[in-house]
């Protein structure tokens, strides 16, 4: 014969807690626990919450970065565009084939510095999802010990 049990869960006083029944066994037996969320809270849902701040922010100020590079980059090519519609003759010509030298050699340094950009962004996650990473880790630990010390205590 199988068994099957049926979970309750509620909240008393402020705490959750979990009521299981077995009403096929041969007594109809019924037992509550209750239990403090506080150190779950601590290790995984405080934690996972701060994570999740952080990366949409840097989700924020990476498309915020992707939006004014397309536009400059866009603007640039419109700009580009327009002066070759003003070429009328050999020597705008020739004026125009040399200024993409020197729009060639902007749009170099105008990539290399959005690129820094970005590297810097992606560092600058990396190196607060550490800290926050070590000081979760510190939390948990802190959280494990304490309720260990109530466990021993009662």
């Amino acid at each position: 014969m199988q068994k099957h049990l049926c979970y309750v869960a509620t909240q008393q006083d402020g705490y959750p807690f979990v009521t299981y029944r077995d009403p096929g066994g041969s007594q109809d037996m019924m037992k509550t626990f209750s239990f403090d969320t506080k150190p779950f809270e601590a290790m995984l849902l405080g934690p996972a919450r701060a994570y999740a701040a952080l990366s949409i922010d840097y989700t924020e100020k990476l498309v915020a970065t992707q939006l004014d590079t397309a536009k400059a980059y866009t603007d640039t090519g419109l700009a580009q565009a327009r002066v070759l519609l003003d070429v009328r003759d050999a020597d705008g010509l020739r004026n125009y084939i040399e200024g993409q030298q020197q729009f060639a050699k902007n749009m170099a340094e105008r990539i290399k510095g959005d690129a820094e950009k970005v590297v810097s962004l992606n560092q600058d996650f990396m190196q607060q999802s550490q800290k926050l990473a070590e000081s979760s880790l510190k939390q948990a630990q802190q959280a494990q010990q304490a309720s260990t010390g109530q466990a021993d205590k009662a």
